[in-house]
């Protein structure tokens, strides 16, 4: 069996891709197909007999192209056309807009439709001309995908465009003809704007796409372009390219492990927290793996090349956030379902009709004007505005609580979540280190200005929680001297005439003196603390407490979502000791720590096998795998660019109680959506029955005019009943 990944090109919308997949799934010699919407490709598993050209030309004949094999992550933007083309759709119906409702807000007009009725309608036919060969692809895309019996958003858009330049087209032909009743029975005007605001849309989808493939391929820049090579006794810096496995690489103070290894010599503290999530630095030691993009801190390494490339963790994350983006989600698109039954109905009936008059002896005119007049009336405007103008109000409504919304699924189904995953560290935790607890008898403030003073030399990141405080402070810092790293246990510098040292209890045996905080230290790490002892000359002054604090907003929004029967589970890199106390304070009994991005998204993947419907929340790079998989994936503004566009929510506040706010918006959104499509349908079903003239003897008939009308009241009614959304508190 062969496996090829194709790059589609035509592909609009979930109907596209999933009626691709059913198209490509039925060859008897392809095994499998996935489809994917956001890269635009096509992986298929099939038999060795299969060529790449016959599998193209079967693609061909679903209505879509093969640009080839994706070799890499090609990231498809608008082009310069692109953004002439819908600039000129933009001045045509500014344009056509000026001529047709200028006068309605006393704007000179050039030409007075009722003095000049022919060259009136006759420009506005040839403004119409250049539309609809700038949305040919809309046309065409509309005619192929109802040809292979799939039809989607351009097939309804299509009729409603086609249905509109008919009637229109017809009435100008009577006109011409000096039947100046239809004057205002021209509909070209609707033709233009329609398809404006769906390029407008598919312009600007094309970017957020772009944007997040970018993103994905903007994790190897994690890793450093060059690297110290060691040859003999020499060392030399060559590029990543060059690094062959087996290579020893040197490592020195501030600079990034270029690819996965084995330390080999030396000892020193990595910080890992793109990768594991761990808060603090690593330390790391002789026959310890490393892995490429960590930073180093402190000691000088040699380590081994063991993988490159492809095989690199880094490249697994960003192969696992393709491949989860493959996975199908369980909600399918509201109108889309629909469209697939409505639109076929809706043209046989239309037929059937137009046949019934011809038969019962109607004028051919008359049975075209029925059959426009269903087309008409059943014009799918109030069905195509019941999901995404709901959408674009729940948005905007998201965006004042300080939501990003980055798809319409997401709002449909958040309110069906039943599972929810938190990471730890910058999620449930702010993510950077504080000062907790000073146990002291000197001055804290004058303390904690020679601490940071020294501290201001270090490259550990511990030294930010001494920073930040002198920093919210606005506390000058003193001059050191003789500052110098104490390998493993901390560091060491003169002030004025003293000599001070910070780190850890190895302090305490280095100087050989006691230690009178040992009881204290044991009681900080129960509480999570990271320890910094202070010792002045040979007598230790104090013992500080860091650590990674709670949001203050966590244990509430923890229990709410516990009071609506959500599961929580927290699942971390972070080690067992630190999460289960983070879990204890929160309120959270499910807790799965030390896991790499692989076993968080196994964990998310068996949930969801297991049928649950699951949300996960995080803000690195480790996490950006389990965002992409996960049913929905939650980060914040400020994470990780992979993380921001793995997830399909971004919360602009660093604030948890987003989260409630989403979960309420989300349920508003779903109702008004049902409620949409009902309008929808009621005003459609009774439109179209009329519109057929079952009822003529009794004198209740419609035409064309009456039916645009009663089109216009079905989309105000949807209109109206969506801006009811904005009400939500």
């Amino acid at each position: 069996m062969q496996k090829i990944n194709l790059k589609i090109e035509g592909m609009t919308c979930s109907a596209c891709s999933n009626g691709l997949e059913k198209h490509l799934n039925k060859h008897p010699k392809i095994n499998d197909a996935i489809v994917n919407l956001i890269t635009g490709e096509a992986t298929i598993y099939y038999e060795e007999e299969l060529t790449l050209k016959e599998l193209e030309d079967y693609i061909k004949a679903s209505g879509f192209t093969s640009l080839g094999e994706a070799t890499k992550f090609d990231i498809i933007k608008n082009t310069k056309k692109d953004k002439i083309n819908l600039i000129l759709l933009c001045l045509n119906l500014i344009l056509v807009m000026y001529l047709t409702m200028g006068h309605m807000i006393n704007i000179p007009t050039i030409i007075n439709k009722e003095t000049n009725p022919n060259l009136y309608v006759s420009i506005l036919f040839l403004l119409t001309i250049p539309s609809l060969i700038l949305s040919k692809d809309i046309l065409i895309s509309g005619y192929k995908n109802l040809r292979n019996k799939m039809p989607n958003m351009d097939s309804l858009v299509s009729i409603g465009v086609l249905a509109s330049l008919l009637i229109s087209i017809i009435n100008m032909i009577r006109i011409f003809l000096n039947n100046l009743e239809v004057l205002n029975k021209l509909y070209f005007e609707s033709v233009i704007m329609i398809l404006f605001f769906v390029k407008l849309g598919r312009f600007l989808d094309k970017n957020s796409k772009a944007k997040t493939i970018s993103a994905i391929t903007e994790l190897v820049q994690i890793t450093p372009e060059k690297a110290l090579l060691k040859v003999g006794d020499k060392e030399r810096e060559v590029t990543i390219d060059e690094i062959k496995v087996e290579d020893t690489l040197i490592v020195k103070p501030g600079m990034k492990i270029a690819v996965d290894g084995i330390i080999t010599k030396g000892i020193t503290h990595l910080d890992e927290t793109f990768i594991t999530g761990e808060s603090l630095p690593v330390k790391k030691k002789v026959g310890d793996s490393v892995i490429a993009g960590s930073l180093n801190y402190d000691g000088v390494i040699e380590y081994t090349a063991k993988k490159i490339g492809k095989n690199s963790t880094i490249s697994e994350i960003v192969h696992l956030v393709v491949d989860a983006t493959n996975t199908k989600a369980r909600i399918a698109r509201v109108v889309d379902k629909i469209s697939s039954y409505f639109v076929p109905i809706i043209l046989i009936i239309a037929t059937i009709t137009f046949l019934l008059h011809l038969l019962l002896g109607n004028s051919l005119y008359n049975a075209l004007e029925t059959f426009v007049t269903i087309l008409v009336v059943a014009c799918p405007c109030a069905l195509g505005l019941a999901t995404p103008l709901v959408i674009i109000v729940a948005t905007g409504l998201s965006a004042k609580h300080g939501i990003l919304i980055k798809s319409s699924e997401i709002l449909e189904s958040v309110s069906l979540i039943d599972t929810i995953i938190f990471d730890k560290t910058g999620t449930l935790t702010k993510g950077e280190l504080e000062i907790s607890e000073i146990i002291t008898d000197f001055n804290e403030q004058e303390l904690l200005k020679i601490v940071a003073s020294i501290e201001s030399n270090s490259t550990h990141p511990i030294r930010n929680a001494f920073l930040k405080y002198i920093k919210t402070e606005k506390i000058d810092l003193l001059k050191t001297k003789n500052f110098s790293n104490l390998e493993g246990i901390g560091i060491t510098a003169q002030l004025n005439k003293d000599t001070y040292y910070l780190g850890n209890n190895k302090l305490f045996k280095n100087l050989n003196i006691a230690n009178p905080y040992q009881e204290t230290e044991k009681n900080l790490k129960i509480k999570g603390n990271s320890i910094v002892y202070v010792i002045k000359n040979n007598s230790a002054i104090a013992i500080i407490g860091i650590k990674d604090k709670i949001k203050k907003e966590a244990k509430t929004v923890i229990s709410k979502l516990k009071q609506q029967n959500k599961q929580i589970v927290m699942l971390t890199g972070d080690n067992k000791e630190v999460a289960n106390l983070v879990a204890r304070e929160l309120g959270i009994t499910e807790v799965i720590a030390e896991v790499m991005p692989k076993d968080k998204r196994d964990v998310i993947n068996k949930l969801k096998v297991e049928g649950n419907k699951v949300m996960m929340i995080g803000d690195g790079i480790n996490d950006a795998p389990s965002l992409a998989l996960a049913d929905i994936g939650i980060s914040f503004k400020g994470a990780t660019n992979i993380a921001t566009n793995s997830a399909d929510v971004i919360l602009l506040r660093n604030d948890l109680t987003s989260i409630l706010d989403l979960v309420i918006i989300s349920k508003e959104t779903l109702k008004k959506i049902y409620q949409n499509l009902f309008l929808a349908f009621f005003y459609n079903i009774i439109m179209i029955i009329i519109a057929t003239g079952i009822f003529s003897s009794l004198n209740i008939t419609i035409n064309p005019m009456i039916a645009s009308i009663a089109m216009t009241l079905s989309s105000l009614t949807v209109v109206f009943n969506t801006l009811r959304l904005k009400k939500t508190k």
